[in-house]
């Protein structure tokens, strides 16, 4: 029992961390003069990155690294299929159209990347700083990117992450109290979410990689649920897609990249992530393409289908480590009748989008 409410108590305090570390930062980036939209998709990104950031390298210097590897990958499969699911169900997601054009397809990229660079069945120092060289490439071509943003959107930006203005000398002191607090909630949160989670995996017999994957993964995404959920409630749909988006490059060449650099050892690949989870994660990542491209909105239906996909892929990790004799008729089920009904169903829509696209096009053409 104590070991559990060392790992509530240690989400937390990533929770309210990373929320204070956002909230400091983007104030007095803010007063620097930087814009809302890049403070939204640069240190707001990095900030709900944080609890993920801080528990991978806490867990690859304590020698824990398959925690390290299944927070990321966990990560980011709950990210699309619970907390795009969920936001979507709140209400239906536009798509902005750089998502499908380009933020989309460099997470497909990034995520094969990094099964590639995994099949030696390790991410060294030289695999890190490839990722990390990504992540600055990706700031600076974001930043440039977000000079061209038209009213509407720096309006939404502006509205979620408003500029302070003139800060007083109270201000001043308040914000970076916020931003230290954050960074201090983020370290000591980290420690008692591995130290709890290590524990429940040797008392329960389950693999770290396991617990990466589910307990410590949805422990470290809280702050991106609560800030696309909250931004779904007030209709701010473009910054509870881009949030996502975002946050899973940022857990792949900011995470897996600082880790891979910093950690004495690295990180290892166990042969399981490279057989099954990493795979998930790159199919995830390959579903949001049709799913963004129908009308570039994310429908309820589909925000359903997210959840449940989320709700069997945490079933099958269960079974699996309880060696339920259920697990076979349930993979043959989801792999011989679930998946490809659902890839159907994506094609039908797809080209029924396509074709409404065609005819718009046409008639416009005849007007």
């Amino acid at each position: 029992a104590s070991v559990a409410i060392l790992s509530l108590i240690g989400v937390a305090f990533l929770v309210f961390g990373a929320e204070s570390l956002v909230r400091g930062s983007s104030r007095l980036a803010g007063r620097f003069g930087i814009s809302p939209v890049v403070i939204g998709l640069t240190v707001v990104a990095f900030g709900t990155s944080a609890p993920e950031l801080a528990v991978s390298i806490k867990s690859a210097f304590a020698g824990q690294a398959d925690i390290a590897l299944g927070n990321v990958i966990g990560s980011n499969i709950f990210n699309v299929l619970f907390i795009l699911g969920v936001s979507a169900l709140i209400t239906p997601l536009v798509v902005a159209q750089q998502l499908v054009r380009l933020d989309v397809p460099l997470m497909i990229a990034v995520s094969v990347l990094v099964l590639l660079l995994g099949l030696d069945g390790h991410i060294g120092r030289l695999d890190g700083g490839l990722l990390f060289a990504g992540l600055i490439g990706y700031t600076l071509f974001l930043i440039r990117q977000s000079r061209r943003e038209n009213a509407a959107v720096r309006a939404e930006y502006a509205q979620q992450y408003p500029s302070p203005g003139r800060l007083k000398g109270a201000q001043w002191l308040l914000n970076l109290t916020l931003l230290l607090t954050g960074f201090g909630l983020l370290v000591v949160g980290s420690r008692w979410l591995v130290d709890g989670a290590v524990t429940l995996a040797r008392e329960f017999g389950v693999s770290e990689l396991i617990i990466g994957l589910t307990i410590v993964a949805a422990g470290t995404s809280l702050p991106e649920v609560a800030t696309s959920v909250v931004a779904s409630l007030r209709g701010e749909r473009d910054i509870a897609v881009g949030n996502v988006v975002g946050s899973n490059l940022f857990n792949l060449m900011s995470v897996l990249g600082l880790t891979g650099l910093l950690a004495p050892h690295g990180i290892s690949v166990p042969a399981a992530a490279l057989q099954f989870d990493i795979p998930v994660m790159i199919a995830v990542a390959v579903a949001c393409l049709p799913v963004f491209f129908t009308g570039h909105l994310i429908a309820r239906w589909e925000g359903a289908l997210f959840v449940g996909y989320y709700l069997a892929y945490t079933l099958y990790l269960v079974l699996a480590v309880t060696g339920n004799g259920a697990l076979p008729l349930f993979t043959a089920a989801m792999r011989w009748f679930v998946i490809p009904l659902t890839l159907l169903t994506l094609l039908v829509v797809t080209l029924r989008a396509l074709a409404r696209r065609r005819g718009s096009a046409v008639s416009g053409a005849d007007t």
